[in-house]
């Protein structure tokens, strides 16, 4: 039995993260602002009230924590706006960066403490961080934060696989949830946390820095 902690694990990906990892009989500490009834019902660790822009609210989540180990962190929470270049929103985009690059690392920087050598962090991306892949256009703030995401998971790899700590850069996949307005073109939830999971058991210091799809494609930059 491992110890995961999850952020954005209220619903969608971070949800079913939660509820495969208690099924498979790992303890999950569930991180979120607040706790859907589906969550709580899973019957696991579940931190609420944790805003991750919130310098204050990650030195609390951090206390809670006290000394206990974590071997893996899953870096889910994120949000997505899609603005396009008729309709530029700076502040929106200043959000999403916030959000989605500056809180994962900043949360990560706060936990290493409770990291060991053979400790896991997931971070989840997007192939719409994927500049090569870039072939449509639009979505600034999401691309944009993904790609400063994406940069800080190859740094962290590369600065802590001393300590023995890898690091895996994930894209989920198109997947059918409330940001993907519940795409019938997508993947379920379960289909992507399955492949995730896969991904995140390959992981080794052989390896790190990798940007995977859930499906075990290698991604472009």
């Amino acid at each position: 039995m491992a110890t995961y902690l999850v952020t954005g694990a209220n619903r969608g990906i971070g949800y079913e993260y939660c509820r495969q990892l208690q099924a498979q009989g790992h303890e999950v500490i569930a991180v979120c602002r607040t706790a859907s009834e589906e969550l709580r019902q899973l019957g696991i660790r579940v931190e609420e009230g944790i805003e991750l822009t919130s310098e204050s609210a990650i030195a609390e989540l951090r206390s809670r924590l006290g000394e206990m180990t974590i071997d893996v962190l899953i870096n889910n929470a994120a949000i997505a706006k899609r603005i396009d270049l008729s309709h530029l929103d700076v502040a929106s985009i200043r959000e999403q960066f916030e959000v989605n690059a500056i809180a994962p690392l900043r949360l990560t920087h706060a936990l290493l403490p409770l990291l060991k050598s053979g400790s896991k962090i997931a971070l989840m991306t997007s192939r719409m961080g994927s500049i090569s892949d870039n072939t449509s256009g639009g979505s600034y703030g999401y691309r944009m934060s993904k790609v400063a995401l994406s940069m800080a998971g190859k740094s962290l790899a590369h600065d802590l696989k001393p300590q023995g700590i890898a690091v895996a850069i994930l894209h989920p996949g198109l997947v059918q949830t409330r940001m993907t307005h519940f795409t019938v073109n997508g993947i379920t939830p379960e289909t992507s946390v399955k492949g995730l999971l896969q991904r995140i058991e390959q992981l080794s210091l052989d390896n790190t820095g990798t940007f995977w799809h859930s499906n075990g494609e290698v991604l472009p930059w």
